[in-house]
Parts: structure tokens; C-alpha cells; sequence
């Protein structure tokens, strides 16, 4: 699979979710769910960012340096705010959006196979909470890990080089969150899920070079689960045929 098929895929996934109403509510509210918290999170920042960069670096008395100061406090401001929707995003996941990205892919399970396979003898709330279980190394694992990259662009020559592989990790790991999920619920060893991530790394990059569009990313990401569970499912079925 290679980055056209990603894409075409997430395209294929937001087509079905817009002309599916049930797929269409659940997506609309996995959207006001982040949306919310990314704006409280923005809000927050851009209300604190100039004491806390006051904290950090005083304003200097030097006209020459204002410049400089006033430049890297909006630096400071928007990394603060990219942060903030981070952590925003992360709340929204563990809180809310794992039980409706779980509920998006079984309803396209369903319109694909005509059911829904649920692993045996386990409880909903066992599955549930496996499933939020499952964020730490999906989602807040590569949070930390673009943490890690960008600090070391700061720090060493790789910084141009990095500018483009952390975005590109990021949504990598971004579109294995919605990919994971039918295997997830059907407790299938996560180094198995791991190794069909490694398979399909170019596939994952492409359906999610969406996310990168500002603003837009979180409508995308709010229909990603449906042509996430739309390529897993066509997978599964040329594995088995």
C-alpha cells in the first residue's frame, strides 16, 4: 500500500461518514469533543503564555533586544498552544473518543460484513477499558517521541531534517490509532498490530497527510476511524481469501 492508497482511503472513509447518519452524528460529536478542548487549551495559554515566559526571560531594557524578546515569546506562545492541543487531544481520546472511534469502526464493520466481531467471553467494559489501555503506546507514546525529536532539532544540526520527519511521525502514528482499532477490540497481540503497522508504513503515511492541513486536521481526524476500519477490514479479507 503506498501514500495515494492512504489517502484515497481516509477520502473513501469521510465520503461514508458524511452520507451515513449514524456514522455522521458520532463523527460530528467526536469533533466538538476535541474542538472544545483544543480552544479551552488555547484559551489557557494565550492567558498565562506572558507570565510564564516573564518568568523565563524578563523583558530586557535594550531596544535592541525588545525585538528578539517579543519574537521568541511568540515562539514560545505557539509552542505552548501546540502543546496545549496535545494534551487537549490526549483528554479527548482517553475521555471520550476511544469508546466513539470504537463505536464508528464497528458501525462500518457492520456495513462492510454484515456484523461485528467481538472477542469471546469478554465483557464491554473489558474491552473498553483494553481499549483505552491501547492509547499509551498509539497515542501518548509518539506525543513524548515528537517531544524527543523536536528538543533535538533545538539542540543539534539535525533540526532542518527533523522540520520534516516529526510531522511525518505524528501522523504515521496518528493513523495507526484509527487502523488499530478493529484489531484492538479483537485482542489481537499487540506485536502482532505493531508488525502491520511496520508493513504498512507508506499506507499509514498517506492517510494521514490530512491531519497536517491546520484547523481542517480535526475534521479529518474526527472521520478517520470509518476508512481506517474500511482498510483493515479489505486486508483482512485478502489475507483470508
Amino acid at each position: 500500500m503506498n501514500l495515494f492508497a492512504g489517502l484515497s482511503y481516509n477520502l473513501k472513509g469521510l465520503k461514508l461518514g458524511l452520507t451515513t447518519p449514524r456514522l455522521l452524528m458520532l463523527g460530528i460529536i467526536r469533533f466538538i469533543v476535541i474542538a472544545f478542548l483544543v480552544i479551552i487549551a488555547g484559551v489557557v495559554v494565550f492567558k498565562y503564555y506572558q507570565e510564564i515566559f516573564t518568568m523565563l526571560w524578563t523583558r530586557p531594557d535594550s531596544m535592541w533586544l525588545v525585538w528578539l524578546w517579543y519574537l521568541v515569546s511568540w515562539i514560545v506562545a505557539l509552542l505552548l498552544f501546540a502543546m496545549g492541543a496535545m494534551i487537549a487531544y490526549l483528554l479527548g481520546q482517553i475521555a471520550f473518543a476511544v469508546f466513539i472511534m470504537d463505536q464508528m469502526a464497528q458501525i462500518t464493520e457492520k456495513i462492510v460484513t454484515g456484523k461485528v466481531v467481538q472477542p469471546h467471553d469478554t465483557s464491554v467494559l473489558k474491552t473498553m477499558v483494553y481499549l483505552i489501555q491501547q492509547e499509551v503506546p498509539r497515542a501518548i507514546f509518539p506525543v513524548f517521541l515528537s517531544a524527543i525529536l523536536m528538543i533535538l532539532g533545538w539542540l543539534t544540526p539535525l533540526g532542518p531534517v527533523l522540520t520534516f520527519v516529526i510531522p511525518a511521525v505524528a501522523v504515521i502514528f496518528l493513523a495507526w490509532d484509527n487502523t488499530d482499532l478493529i484489531p484492538a477490540r479483537k485482542l489481537i497481540p499487540f506485536k502482532e498490530r505493531f508488525q502491520f503497522l511496520k508493513n504498512n508504513l507508506f499506507f499509514h503515511l498517506g492517510f494521514g497527510l490530512l491531519f497536517l492541513i491546520p484547523v481542517a486536521n480535526i475534521f479529518f481526524l474526527s472521520f478517520a476511524p470509518v476508512g481506517a476500519a474500511l482498510f483493515y477490514l479489505d486486508q483482512e479479507k485478502q489475507n483470508t481469501d
